[in-house]
């Protein structure tokens, strides 16, 4: 039996923070008063290297990462980061604080 989709509200007041799907483009989490889209690039689709600015060290080529930007900024590329996955999970979980 599959599991049944959690409603914001629902995650919001137990403090779950995971990815809540948007049923588009990437996925919707809210951290505290903010709300971020989070887009998983796979390693064949990373093609250019990027600084993560969480550990301030490059994500090389072939490399699975996210992109992350606010979600008010949907279209706009000037506030998308990509991060490591390990460093956005960490500074996700900070932000939620």
């Amino acid at each position: 039996m599959g599991r049944r989709p959690v409603s914001r509200k629902r995650a919001a007041a137990r403090g779950d923070h995971r990815p809540l799907s948007t049923g588009g483009f990437g996925s919707r989490i809210e951290l505290g008063d903010e709300a971020y889209q989070v887009r998983t690039v796979t390693g064949s689709g990373a093609a250019k290297e990027y600084r993560c600015p969480g550990c301030d060290q490059l994500i090389p080529v072939g490399t699975a990462h996210v992109v992350v930007w606010p979600s008010a900024d949907i279209g706009g590329v000037t506030d998308r980061r990509h991060w490591h996955s390990g460093c956005w999970r960490r500074e996700a979980g900070r932000r939620s604080r």
